[in-house]
C-alpha cells in the first residue's frame, strides 16, 4: 500500500535532478530550466515563469474559466460569494492595474495588514502578477510588530481594510496602521483602504487612497502583463517569530514554490482540477499563503476562503456545515480547532447531524495534534485524520502520510514518514545520528527540497545560524524521534519558541518586554501545556525592593506583553514570585518552571542555587500562601 510512495521519497533522494525535473513540467515555464539544481544558483536556475500566471491565466486558457476558483464563506457577515477562474482574473487584474498607478513594480514590496476576505486573495496574486514582493502581517499584531516589518521590508504601499472581525469582536485596523505608520522609521508612499460595510475609516493621512475609489480610477487602465521574473526571484517575505524581538522575513522564491507546492497537492493531499480544498487557516500565515491562496489554484482546485471561528460563528457546527455545502474533499486545520470543537460539542451532535460531505480526510498541523484529539476526530467524523509537520521556513509539509500515493498508514502521535523531497536525521549535541526510538534534535538534510526559504530577507547572516549547529544540515529548533518503524515523532522545540493555537511566538521576546514592566526585577516567560491550543504562555515575575506590595504588577506584565505584541499572545497568566530557580551560575531553570505549571513531577536539580525555591514557587501556582 505504500510501494507508491517508498519509490517517490527513494527517488527524490537518489535523483533529486530527474524526481525535481519531473515535477517541473507541471508549471507553465516562460523560460525552462537549465537545470533541477545548482548549487551556486538554487533551483530551477535559468527558468523563468510568473506565479499569478500559473495560478489563474493558464487555467482560463485552457478553456476553464467558468471554473470555481474561489468561494468566500463568511459565517461573521452572513455572506458567501463565488469567483470563476475568469472572474478572478479580471479582479486580479483590476488590482494589479491600482497598484501600477501608485508605481508598485517588479522587484518593489507591499504589505498587506488585511482580513480574510476576497480582495486580500486578490492583493496577494496581484503583486505576483507585477513580479512585486508582497509580505502579508497577521492582523492581530500590535503596531510596533508591524511597524518593525515595515522598517525591514521597506514597502512602496500598505495594503489595509478599515477593520477586521474576530468572532464577536470588530477590530479596527486603520488606528492601528497609522500608529504602526509613526513607529516606523521607513515611511511608505502610499496607504490603501478597503471600507467594509462593518466599520468605516477616516481616510485622513497625506497618502491615504479609498481602495474602491482606487479601483474606480483604474478601471480603464490596462490590465500590466504577467512580468517573467526568475526562479529565484522572491515572490513573498513572510515574517516569522526570531529568539529576540527582531522577526526573520523567510523569503519564498518564485520557482521552487510553484513546482513544491503543485506536487504537494497531487501527492500529499490528492487534490486536482475541479476539486474542492479548504485550508482553515488565516493568510497572515504560511499555511494560508500555501494551501488557501497559491497551490489549490496552481492545480486548478477551488479553494475556500472563510473568515469565522471554528466555534461561535455560529456554533461548533461551522466546520462541519462549510464542508458539507461546498463540496469540499479534503480539509486541513489546526488541531487547536478541532479540540475548540470537541470542547464545545464533545458528543459530536453537530457533526452527526450536518455529516462531512463528500470529504475523504482531514490535515492537522500547526502544533503537535495529541492522539486523544485524533482519535475523537477519527471515531467522530469516520475519515482518516492525517497529523503532518513543516514550518515557515519550509513553506510545504516535511513530514507526512501521502496519502494521495496510497500511503495510508498512519500512528497517533507522529506526523507520519519524511515527504519525497526531505532526508531527515535526529541528532545528538556533537551532531551525530541517535539510535531508533531516542530523542534528539531533528535535522533536514541539505540542500531543503525546491519551496523551502534560501534565504532571510536582509539577514544571510540568520539564515547561516540554521545550518551552523550540525554541516549540512538544517536544524529545524525541533526534537523528536524515529521509533521502530519509520515513523518520525515530533515531540516539541529545542528553543523557546512555543506554539500558541498555531501561531509562532517567541518567550524570549515576551521576557524582554516584562523587563521593561515598572517594578520588575527579573522575570522569565514559559510554554505550558493547554488543552485547547496545545500551549499557552506563563510569566513568572520578580518585584523590585519596594515594589512587593504591589497588587498590580500582574495585571500590568500582562498588560505590557498583549500590548505590544497584541492578543495572539495569549498571556494571561504571570504569577508574582520572590524568586525564580537558578543554577549556581545564574541560568534560569525554564524546564523546572514548566513541570511546575504543568503540575508534573519537578525533582529538583543537582544544580540548583537554592532548593527551598521549586516548594515555593508550586504554593505560588497552586494558589498557596507563601
Amino acid at each position: 500500500m505504500s510501494e507508491a510512495y517508498t519509490r517517490a521519497w527513494q527517488a527524490s533522494i537518489d535523483d533529486p535532478q530527474g524526481f525535481w525535473s519531473a515535477a517541473a513540467g507541471a508549471i507553465d515555464w516562460i523560460d525552462a530550466p537549465q537545470a533541477a539544481y545548482r548549487e551556486q544558483d538554487g533551483w530551477f536556475p535559468g527558468g523563468r515563469l510568473n506565479t499569478a500566471h500559473n495560478c489563474i491565466d493558464r487555467h482560463v486558457a485552457a478553456g476553464r474559466g467558468e471554473d470555481l476558483a474561489l468561494i468566500y464563506d463568511s459565517p461573521v457577515t452572513g455572506t458567501v460569494a463565488r469567483y470563476t477562474y475568469a472572474e478572478l482574473q479580471g479582479e486580479v487584474g483590476r488590482v494589479a492595474a491600482m497598484l501600477a498607478r501608485l508605481g508598485v513594480a517588479q522587484g518593489d514590496r507591499v504589505v498587506l495588514y488585511m482580513p480574510m476576505i476576497p480582495p486580500t486573495v486578490f492583493a496577494m496574486l496581484a503583486c505576483a502578477r507585477l513580479g512585486a514582493v508582497h509580505s502579508v502581517v497577521f492582523g492581530g499584531f500590535a503596531p510596533l510588530e508591524l511597524a518593525k516589518r515595515i522598517d525591514d521590508a521597506t514597502p512602496k504601499v500598505v495594503l489595509t481594510a478599515s477593520c477586521g472581525i474576530e468572532g464577536s469582536r470588530t477590530i479596527a485596523y486603520k488606528p492601528l496602521v497609522d500608529e504602526a505608520l509613526t513607529l516606523a522609521r521607513h515611511a511608505v508612499d502610499h496607504v490603501v483602504v478597503y471600507q467594509r460595510e462593518r466599520l468605516a475609516a477616516d481616510l485622513t493621512g497625506p497618502h491615504d487612497h479609498d481602495w474602491m475609489a482606487l479601483h474606480a480610477a483604474a478601471a480603464g487602465d490596462p490590465v500590466p502583463p504577467a512580468a517573467a521574473v526568475a526562479a529565484d526571484d522572491p515572490l513573498y517575505i513572510l515574517y516569522t517569530s526570531g529568539t529576540t524581538g527582531t522577526p526573520k522575513g523567510v523569503v519564498r522564491e518564485n520557482g521552487g514554490h510553484a513546482v513544491a507546492l503543485a506536487w504537494s497537492m497531487a501527492n500529499i493531499y490528492g487534490i486536482g482540477a475541479g476539486d474542492v480544498f479548504w485550508a482553515a487557516s488565516d493568510v497572515g500565515w504560511v499555511v494560508g499563503h500555501s494551501y488557501i491562496v497559491y497551490a489549490p489554484l496552481l492545480v486548478g482546485a477551488t479553494t475556500v476562503l472563510f473568515e469565522g471561528k471554528p466555534v461561535g460563528t455560529p456554533d461548533p457546527g461551522t466546520f462541519w456545515r462549510i464542508i458539507a455545502r461546498h463540496g469540499v474533499k479534503a480539509f486541513f486545520t489546526a488541531p487547536t480547532a478541532i479540540r475548540a470543537v470537541r470542547k464545545e460539542d464533545p458528543d459530536g451532535r453537530f457533526l452527526a447531524e450536518i455529516g462531512t460531505g463528500p470529504c475523504q480526510a482531514i490535515f492537522l498541523a500547526g502544533e503537535r495534534a495529541d492522539p486523544e484529539t485524533i482519535a475523537w476526530a477519527e471515531a467522530r467524523t469516520g475519515l482518516p485524520v492525517i497529523d503532518h509537520w513543516w514550518q515557515t521556513e519550509l513553506g510545504w509539509p516535511g513530514v507526512a502520510s501521502c496519502v494521495a500515493l496510497g500511503d495510508l498508514r498512519r500512528r497517533r502521535g507522529s506526523a507520519g514518514f519524511p515527504v519525497p523531497g526531505y532526508a531527515f536525521a535526529i541528532l545528538d549535541e556533537s551532531g551525530q545520528p541517535v539510535p531508533t526510538g531516542q530523542s534528539g534534535a531533528v535535522a533536514i538534510k541539505a540542500p531543503l527540497p525546491p519551496g523551502a526559504f534560501r534565504t532571510l530577507w536582509n539577514n544571510p547572516a540568520g539564515f547561516a545560524k540554521n545550518f551552523a549547529a550540525f554541516p549540512g544540515w538544517y536544524e529545524t529548533g525541533d526534537a523528536g524521534f524515529f521509533d521502530a518503524d519509520g515513523f518520525l515523532h515530533i515531540m516539541g522545540r529545542t528553543d523557546d519558541i512555543i506554539n500558541v493555537a498555531g501561531h509562532r511566538l517567541s518567550t524570549g521576546q515576551m521576557e524582554q518586554i516584562v523587563a521593561t514592566v515598572d517594578g520588575v526585577a527579573e522575570g522569565a516567560v514559559i510554554g505550558a501545556d493547554d488543552a485547547l491550543k496545545g500551549m499557552i504562555p506563563i510569566a513568572f515575575v520578580v518585584p523590585r525592593a519596594g515594589a512587593e506590595a504591589d497588587a498590580t504588577l500582574s495585571a500590568r506584565v500582562i498588560a505590557a506583553v498583549r500590548g505590544e505584541l497584541g492578543a495572539v499572545a495569549a498571556l494571561k497568566t504571570a504569577f508574582v514570585v520572590p524568586q525564580l530557580p537558578k543554577t549556581r551560575s545564574g541560568k534560569i531553570l525554564r524546564n523546572l518552571l514548566r513541570r511546575i505549571v504543568n503540575g508534573e513531577e519537578a525533582p529538583t536539580p543537582p544544580t540548583i542555587d537554592d532548593p527551598a525555591v521549586p516548594a515555593m514557587l508550586r504554593a505560588v501556582v497552586l494558589g498557596e500562601t507563601v
